[in-house]
């Protein structure tokens, strides 16, 4: 026995008394630690804008244009059925559906 490791005697044990440091269980002394670096900020910068951000930011200046219109209108004497009507006509103008085609679609959203 060797500063308390081991057996007292090695008679009925099988083995002949020989300690041994278990290295199974022995770990560095410091894990590595990743930091974060100047390559992610690199990525960042070359990042597209979302298209549905867009898309939306696009829709709202839209609406904003027709409510102005609708307020102008309003304002020269004109019936709601009319407001409406014209309001309708400068929207599809802004939004340009008069010149795309109309492409059918499923309920999912996909080209039929």
């Amino acid at each position: 026995m060797y500063n308390g490791i081991g057996l007292q005697t090695p008679r009925g044990s099988g083995t002949n008394g020989h300690v041994q440091r278990n290295w199974a269980i022995v770990r560095k002394t410091k894990d590595k630690v990743t930091y974060k670096t100047d390559e992610g900020k690199l990525d960042q910068l070359n990042k597209q804008p979302n298209k549905d951000i867009l898309d939306h930011v696009r829709k709202r200046k839209v609406e904003v244009k027709c409510a102005e219109l609708a307020d102008i209108l309003e304002e020269q004497g004109f019936t709601s059925e009319e407001v409406t009507k014209k309001v309708e006509s400068y929207r599809s103008m802004l939004m340009g559906t008069d010149s795309k085609p109309v492409i059918s679609r499923d309920e999912f959203g996909r080209v039929k």
